[in-house]
C-alpha cells in the first residue's frame, strides 16, 4: 500500500514538474522574445519622430519668413471665359 502512494506522488511530481517546464518553456521562448520586440519597435519609432521633428524645424528654420501682404488683383490676372452652350 505505501509502495502506491509512493508511486502516485512520484507521478503527481513528474506532471508537475513537465507542466512547470513547460510554462517556463512558454515565458522565456515566446513572451519574453515579443516583449523585447514590441519595446526596441517603440524605441525605433520614437527615434524616428524624433528625427522627422528634428528636419520639420531645420526645414522651418532655413526658410526665409516672408510677410504676405494682400495686394489689389491686377486686372492682368483674371482670364475671361465665355459660357459654352
Amino acid at each position: 500500500m505505501f509502495s502506491v502512494f509512493t508511486f502516485t506522488a512520484m507521478f503527481k511530481l513528474i506532471i508537475w514538474g513537465i507542466v512547470i517546464y513547460l510554462i517556463y518553456k512558454f515565458v522565456f521562448d515566446l513572451v519574453v522574445p515579443v516583449s523585447k520586440a514590441a519595446s526596441q519597435m517603440q524605441d525605433k519609432i520614437k527615434e524616428m519622430q524624433e528625427m522627422q521633428q528634428r528636419q520639420t524645424q531645420q526645414q522651418q528654420a532655413q526658410q526665409p519668413v516672408s510677410s504676405v501682404k494682400s495686394k489689389a488683383p491686377d486686372s492682368n490676372d483674371y482670364i475671361d471665359y465665355e459660357e459654352v452652350k
